[in-house]
This record gives structure tokens, sequence and C-alpha cells, in this order.
């Protein structure tokens, strides 16, 4: 870190696309910053996406000229495997107790792969949902900063193997790493800890974890994905076949008093946008979509307008009451009712996609001192009312993309003014 001439630290929680904006902003701007991610790469939920809407566009492009800025600039430290586990103190003068999780690889690694090749143990990818998996020695995905291996120690026998320390040509293998703790010393502290999607098997009617030709919104981006599972191609989970008729179902879980009552805001906009993934692949499928409202606020109205005018896509007002299936595969039946017309109607799809909602993250098992104020549906209040501590992006309310970078810059700058006099 470079001395900052009194404009002090400020520590980011979360190195998704909020605490990476954030963290540029402020350094930029003229303080060091401390980047804490728990996960051994950063860009969050956006590195899993397929596309962004409404261009159309990979996160690649954004993620890599972020990452370019993020990795480049001296101010920012960022601590991967890494977790919050105590923070105490006041406006300009907070400390904050970090554990760092020993990745087993250090600098030296040079990405060759030969640790991989020579490692006899598999583990699920977290990446990819635990749709595949890979070895225990891994890179998360390709474009992962740190460009370095990582070792998951839940699954690694360590030096009762210690195939991969053989099989390293540079000693980038350190299986004798342990965790170690670190105090800092902040003037203010972000918290950008995003989102997970929540457990579908929870939603009765739905038929997740009982179908496989079931899945949620987060897993149609990975399959529709070019580093995903299937290389991008869409298709039955059950027997990777393709597809002739796909149904989105919306709000699966959410604006429902027995799960979560809130809406997530960006569901509507991500089926409209994967019912494009399939259109791109299936030019004669069915595409059916069951929402309550559709919901494409100011310039993303185009964007909706332009899916609708698919003659393939059907739109259909209405609550889905029920999925039933066969357990080993095959179509699946929607029934439900249009609202518009009153009438109870069923559906017979090969594939049906739950567009699941927006989880808060918040401060996890962090120990804060001060009094943390946070909404009835879990998420942080964004400007604390103890001074100097702040949420940015899915941490303080759903928003998508273009959102969250907007939130996070404008909270940099709020966090700017706690420094050191």
């Amino acid at each position: 870190m470079s001395g900052n001439g009194g404009r002090g630290t400020i520590l980011v929680i979360g190195g998704g696309i909020s605490g990476i904006t954030a963290a540029i902003e402020a350094s930029e701007a003229g303080s060091d910053v401390i980047v804490v991610e728990k996960e051994a790469f950063v860009g969050g939920r956006v590195a899993r996406m397929n596309k962004y809407f409404p261009k159309m566009c990979p996160p690649a492009c954004g993620l890599e000229i972020n990452l370019r800025r993020f990795r480049t600039n001296p101010r920012i430290r960022c601590l991967t495997l890494s977790e919050v586990e105590k923070i105490t103190g006041t406006a300009g003068n907070y400390t904050a107790v970090i554990r760092r999780n020993p990745r087993f690889v250090n600098e030296k690694c040079t990405v060759c792969g030969e640790c991989v090749d020579a490692c006899p143990v598999e583990r699920p990818n977290e990446f990819n949902l635990g749709v595949t998996n890979t070895r225990a020695v891994y890179l998360p995905y390709e474009m992962a900063w740190p460009s370095r291996f990582v070792i998951d120690g839940g699954v690694c026998p360590g030096t009762e193997c210690g195939k991969c320390v053989e099989a390293c040509p540079y000693g980038a293998i350190d299986l004798a790493m342990q965790a170690e703790t670190m105090e800092v010393k902040v003037t203010a502290v972000i918290w950008a800890t995003g989102w997970n999607p929540p457990d579908a098997t929870q939603f009765e009617g739905y038929g997740f974890g009982e179908y496989p030709n079931v899945i949620t919104n987060v897993m149609m981006e990975r399959y529709a994905s070019i580093n995903g599972p299937t290389g991008g191609k869409i298709v039955r989970p059950s027997d990777g076949e393709g597809i002739g008729s796909i149904a989105f179902v919306q709000c699966a879980g959410s604006r429902d008093e027995n799960y979560y009552e809130y809406c997530s805001g960006v569901c509507c906009l991500g089926s409209l946008k994967q019912a494009r993934y399939v259109r791109e692949q299936y030019p004669e499928a069915e595409i059916h979509i069951f929402y309550i409202d559709i919901r494409s606020p100011g310039r993303l109205e185009d964007f909706f307008t332009a899916t609708e005018a698919d003659e393939g896509l059907t739109l259909i007002k209405g609550k889905v009451a029920k999925i039933t299936g066969d357990p080993a595969g095959g179509s699946l039946t929607i029934e439900a009712e249009d609202a518009l017309t009153s009438q109870k109607i069923t559906r017979t799809v090969d594939m049906v996609v739950l567009a699941t909602g927006m989880i808060p993250v918040g401060i996890g098992d962090t120990e804060v001192e001060s009094d943390i104020q946070i909404d009835r549906h879990g998420f942080l209040v964004g400007e604390q009312p103890v001074a100097g501590l702040f949420a940015t992006g899915c941490a303080r309310r759903p928003a998508d993309v273009a959102t969250s970078v907007r939130d996070a810059t404008s909270v940099a700058m709020k966090a700017l003014k706690f420094h050191v006099e």
C-alpha cells in the first residue's frame, strides 16, 4: 500500500462488481483500499453470468477492464479466501480482524496445470453450481484473478498424497500453509457482500430437486455460458438432448408471503434475456413465460418490447400452481391460472427455468461492535446510523449490474470523507 497523505484506508468487504467498483473509485480518488473476498477470486456473481442485458454482451468485457484497473492499482490490496471476523471502533478509526485462509498455492504458480493432471481427488465445481467437478487443485475459471490455482483443503488429503507437490515444476504448492489472522486500521467500511440464490427445493410444487429438467435462472446462465458445464449448449439435464419447448416461471418464491415477500427487480429482464439465449440456439422452440407482472423500468422497456415481438414466445399472466413430470427425466407439465381469462391452463414443455430472486448475504458472521441496521428482508441499510459504515450494491437492495456500479461509485465517494486529518 502506498502512502496517501492523510486520506486513510477504506475496507471493502466483498470482491464482486460492487466491491471492485468501490475499491477502484476510492483508490483513484486517493485512498488506500483493502478488499476482503471470501472466495479464491474476485468477480462474484457477474463472473458467472453469460451475458448482460440490455446489450447482450458477455461480462468479460466489463470485468476485464475493471480487473486491469483493480490489479494494477498500488493503492488496492486484495485478500482472497479471507473473511472479516470482527469490526470495532468509530468512524475514522475502525479496527478490523481478518482471517486469511490458506490457498496452499503460492505466487510461484504459472497456471501450467501439471498439478491438476497429477491430482487424484475430485470435488463439486461451485462455479458451475456443482453440475460439474474439478480436481482438488483447480483454477476457479479461465479469467480468474488472482491467476493462480487453489487447493480445496476440505477434500485434499494433504501430505498423505502430495502428488501435486511432486508434479509442480516451480515449487508453487505449499501444503503446510496455515490460516492466519491480521488486524488492520481503517477509516471507513463498505459492505459489498452481494447476494445468493435461494434454495429452490423449499418452493413447494415447483419440482426443483425432484425433476432434473427443472433448473433455476442462475443455473441457466451457466448452461448458456461457453465455459459452463455444456460448453454453452442449452440442453435438458436429464439426457443432454436439445429442447423444443421451454417455460420460464417468474417470481419463484418471490412476492410470496410463504417465502420472500419482496420483488428482486431483475428477474423479469433476466428471463427475457435467457429467452433470447434459447431463440439463438433453437429458432423453432416454443417459449412460455409465466409472470405476475413484467417489470422493465425506464430504457429497459425497449428490451422487453423487442423480446415480446418474438412470435414463438408466449407471455402468460398467471401464477404457476404446480409442476409435475417424470423424476427420471422427460417432459414437464405446468398448471397455472391465466389471470386475464380466469381459465386454468396447462403447458407441457421439455424444460422449466425458475426465476428465483436475490437473497442478501449481509454481514454474515462478522461481529460488529456498532449497531447495524438491517431491513425486514435482510438487506443492509445503505448509509448506517453509525458514521463510516456503508452498504452498497445487492447488499442493500436487489439491483442489476449497472445500478450496482453507480451505487458503489456513490458510496465510495461518501466513504472518502472519513479520513485522518
